[in-house]
């Protein structure tokens, strides 16, 4: 008697199949945000054109937002751990629809300050929340996947938003925050109806990251985690400035070889998530940073839209391989009633580059010119894919 082999599954049921319906609320919820996220790229535009602030004060608020992004992390990873993960993801979104219309409404510079501070502490608060909601929804095998799930949904919505808002800003600033802040209280109202509490039962731990930070496996992935933040975070800080003032591209040039990356992402990224998390994780992610190390070497050489794109395009590629990757070994080392701290530290590891990043790469790319800061980028890239191989066999024992 012949057996037939069962029917390898459709591309649709292979990519998004077999998922929990709490899962789809979450990832609902997070399109929907990022479709709505208006006002952080046009911040700068809104504080020196709306608002009329110097260059000078505007990077002051600039400044005052970014502390209260290191905060926001860790807090945001404790009140995950000890209230939950739905209450902290549902009234960060709230919160952070608060501060959007009171920096809105906000005409003065210590109001402007204030607010700006508010929404440091809970624009992303509800990231370490979301991270451990996937783990704690999702089985260990369809974690890759679900996490470049989210990576794609945020740059569908990220990619619209954008396009939608720039058009916006030239109507009325106050749109805008409505519109964000609108799309914040969506997010909040559907994992308050559709996703349950998934906190482990039982007290949870007292304390800060203590024990967190007693992990030194942990503590070396957020090393490897913060040399590629502080790569990927050139793509909004110096990567601008460099190519419009020293490789003397136009703003339009730039905006156009860039938009190759979310152009990639949307129509690659689903097509290989699912292959890619059948992949080992740490030697997966190793290859990805590599390639983006490699990416940012080599816009060393960029003297065109052309040679623009095709480094974006390798860099891109990169990000692709990585995506959903990192979330998922995070997942593995974290124990669940702790996940929410570990996250709340990965996250830092993204807030610190967001800061870092502009530091470094404008005060080598005024002192020591464009290759040595693409260089210089790259090989943190290079190391970080370095760093990651030799924590491979560590990360397969746990």
């Amino acid at each position: 008697m012949t057996t037939t082999a069962p029917p390898e599954p459709s591309f649709l049921r292979a990519t998004f199949g077999g998922l929990p319906r709490p899962f789809w609320a979450l990832w609902g919820g997070t399109l929907v945000n990022r479709l709505g996220t208006m006002v952080m790229p046009f911040t700068g535009v809104f504080l020196t054109q709306a608002r009329g602030l110097s260059l000078a004060a505007a990077g002051l608020v600039m400044a005052v937002f970014g502390a209260g992004s290191l905060l926001s992390q860790l807090l945001a990873g404790v009140l995950a751990d000890r209230i939950g993960r739905r209450a902290t993801l549902a009234g960060g979104m709230v919160a952070t629809a608060a501060a959007l219309l009171a920096l809105g409404y906000s005409t003065t510079l210590p109001a402007i300050l204030a607010s700006m501070l508010l929404l440091g502490l809970v624009v992303d608060a509800y990231r370490p929340a979301s991270n451990a909601l996937v783990a704690d929804l999702v089985s260990p095998e369809n974690r890759p996947r679900a996490f470049g799930l989210l990576f794609w949904a945020i740059n569908l919505g990220y990619s619209i938003g954008m396009t939608a808002g720039g058009w916006l800003a030239e109507q009325d600033f106050l749109l805008l925050f409505w519109l964000d802040a609108v799309s914040c209280v969506i997010f909040a109202a559907l994992v308050w109806r559709a996703v349950p509490e998934t906190r482990p039962r039982g007290k949870p731990e007292a304390g800060g990251f203590g024990v967190v930070l007693r992990d030194r496996l942990m503590v070396a992935f957020t090393l490897v985690v913060l040399g590629n933040a502080l790569v990927y975070s050139q793509t909004f800080t110096t990567l601008p400035m460099a190519m419009t003032e020293r490789a003397g591209l136009t703003t339009g040039q730039f905006g156009t070889a860039m938009a190759l990356n979310g152009v990639l992402i949307v129509i690659v990224q689903p097509l290989v998530s699912g292959w890619l998390g059948r992949r080992d994780a740490a030697r997966t992610l190793a290859t990805g940073l590599a390639i983006m190390g490699v990416g940012f070497a080599l816009t060393a050489f960029v003297t065109s839209p052309t040679m623009l794109a095709a480094t974006v395009a390798v860099w891109t590629a990169g990000e692709i391989v990585t995506a959903g990757i990192a979330g998922t070994i995070l997942t593995a080392l974290a124990p669940a009633h702790l996940r929410g701290r570990y996250a709340g530290l990965f996250g830092f590891a993204w807030s610190a580059a967001g800061m870092l990043a502009p530091l470094l790469g404008s005060v080598l790319l005024e002192t020591a010119g464009q290759r040595a800061l693409w260089f210089t980028v790259g090989g943190i890239g290079l190391a970080s894919a370095a760093g990651m191989l030799a924590l491979g066999p560590a990360i397969r024992r746990r």
